[in-house]
């Protein structure tokens, strides 16, 4: 999600920006090498004229290396719009809105009109740029457009260069920002959370986030147990995963979803006209996406082969309405009937971006990789590996298995500075969870509400799209996260929901892989 900058940003590499010092201060003790910034006291002011006069922003200073607090220093940019009613206030309740890479500082103004008042009445509302993001000094590698695409669907032709490919970034980002690099991490980002905490003069932290902002949230809890307030966290990815698994879930998740799309859309043939059958409709997809490797299809300007279709429909299929108008209209371009981008493929934000200064181009995509790749070290370093694996899934899963497994820049990456951060503990918090989710599917939902032994879940039975809380007010599933985050009170056991009808929220971006020659980092 791009959401309007407030400030000028620094484009430079980490070498030559990550290390502005704090203000002198009184050396801290050893016992306590935080104190100084925890014990900052920001200059908060408007964010910008066209935002609300209540929304403030403010720039808070965090090691860039928690285990040398002293050798130097990145900018985070926080937000906050006070809504908390004296005698009803419990805290302050911080948000993400997911990534790696994603912009969170507008996230308390989008919540405030997503909260009902009396949860608004009991906090203030916390947002951020996570390191690395945004306004936060942002990292950058210089990548091109073709550099930041991302999806590589395997072929025996175009292996070399796919391989080529991913070591070329991580070489860039190695020259670009040396060994800076290794600490944009999800566990340095959950210690910037806490240090926001102390900032803002919390005993504990409340919090929402979606998708990449439950192991976010997660690792949070795991590392400040006894600093986790009331935690929500819709969409999850499952912390055993990360983070090639989390790609490969795509491909296995979606190949049920095919399969339910089919049935649907068979039985709805009058409409589709795509086949009366299931085998007859998958049929027909398979036969266009032959018919595109031939001959691409031109649609809005651009030219798609059956690999752009597979990547592009991949998350549609979660949604089969979507996905059927999807089909019909690229079978109407190969037909050259039209060539025009059917209307639910604009995907607009709900939410408009007010002007302002720009991150470097390919700050998202850095991002991405830096947590993806330096959070663990269980990425193959053999290209071979991913060869064999990319192989195997895209027999085993036709539609997305190959892209899902091809060779990334984390086969090149650096080691990462500090382990994989194994998530099983018994914090008391929240998690929500559609059905049929594209980006976080429901294994990977479970995943981390198994990890998590003292949660509760909301699950969306039959439920579509990635985010749930914020979708209906009247909701079983926003009813619930309500109820718990006024009242601190988890449910007896968990919630079995319907869904309630109406889209994913407008909160989060619709996570749809754009076709390969628009090229965008993953999301989760």
């Amino acid at each position: 999600m791009r959401i309007g900058r407030m400030a000028p940003l620094l484009t430079a590499g980490i070498t030559a920006t990550l290390l502005p010092a704090l203000t002198p201060t009184a050396q801290a003790a050893p016992a306590e090498p935080l104190k100084r910034f925890e014990n900052q006291r920001p200059a908060w002011h408007r964010c910008d004229a066209s935002q609300p006069a209540a929304f403030q922003c403010a720039a808070v200073r965090v090691p860039l290396d928690y285990s040398r607090p002293d050798a130097g220093t990145i900018k985070l940019a926080v937000s906050r719009m006070k809504t908390g009613v004296p005698g009803k206030r419990h805290g302050a309740i911080l948000f993400n809105p997911g990534g790696p890479g994603d912009e969170g500082l507008e996230m308390p103004v989008m919540m405030k009109a997503a909260l009902p008042e009396k949860v608004r009445e009991q906090y203030d509302l916390i947002g951020f740029d996570p390191r690395g993001v945004g306004r936060s000094t942002p990292l950058t590698c210089g990548l091109t457009r073709t550099e930041q695409n991302f999806e590589h669907p395997y072929k025996a032709a175009t292996f070399s260069r796919d391989v080529t490919w991913a070591r070329g970034v991580a070489d860039k980002c190695r020259a670009r920002n040396g060994d800076g690099l290794a600490h944009f991490t999800t566990r340095n980002t959950a210690r910037d959370m806490d240090v926001i905490r102390a900032v803002l003069g919390e005993r504990k932290i409340s919090y929402l986030g979606y998708s990449y902002g439950t192991y976010l949230g997660a690792v949070y809890a795991q590392m400040f147990p006894t600093r986790t307030d009331r935690f929500v966290l819709d969409s999850a990815v499952d912390p055993a995963r990360v983070w090639r698994g989390m790609i490969q879930i795509w491909a296995r998740g979606t190949e049920p979803a095919f399969t339910r799309w089919t049935k649907w859309t068979a039985r709805r043939d009058r409409t589709y006209r795509l086949g009366n059958t299931p085998a007859k409709v998958r049929k027909t997809f398979w036969d266009l996406i032959a018919r595109a490797d031939r001959s691409p299809i031109e649609q809005d300007g651009a030219k798609l082969t059956g690999d752009d279709i597979r990547s592009t429909l991949r998350a549609e299929f979660f949604s089969p309405r979507s996905a059927a108008e999807a089909v019909v209209d690229l079978k109407k371009a190969a037909d050259r009937h039209t060539d025009s981008l059917a209307p639910h493929q604009r995907l607009e934000p709900r939410f408009a971006k007010a002007p302002a200064a720009q991150p470097p181009a390919d700050n998202g995509s850095v991002a991405f990789w830096a947590v993806v790749c330096g959070d663990t070290a269980a990425w193959p370093r053999d290209p071979e590996q991913y060869r064999r694996d990319a192989i195997r899934d895209k027999a085993a899963y036709p539609l997305y298995g190959d892209f899902a497994s091809n060779i990334t820049p984390c086969a090149f990456w650096s080691e990462p500075a500090e382990s994989v951060t194994k998530v099983d503990n018994k914090v008391g918090l929240l998690t929500v969870q559609n059905q049929w989710d594209s980006q976080t599917p429901l294994a990977s939902g479970l995943g981390m509400h198994h990890a998590l032994k003292g949660s509760r879940m909301v699950y969306v039975k039959g439920g579509e799209g990635h985010g749930v809380y914020g979708t209906d007010p009247n909701s079983c599933s926003d009813r619930t996260v309500d109820a718990y985050l006024s009242t601190g009170r988890l449910p007896a056991r968990d919630v079995t929901c319907k869904p309630s009808g109406r889209p994913s929220p407008g909160v989060l971006p619709r996570i749809v892989p754009a076709p390969r020659h628009t090229p965008q980092p993953p999301r989760f």
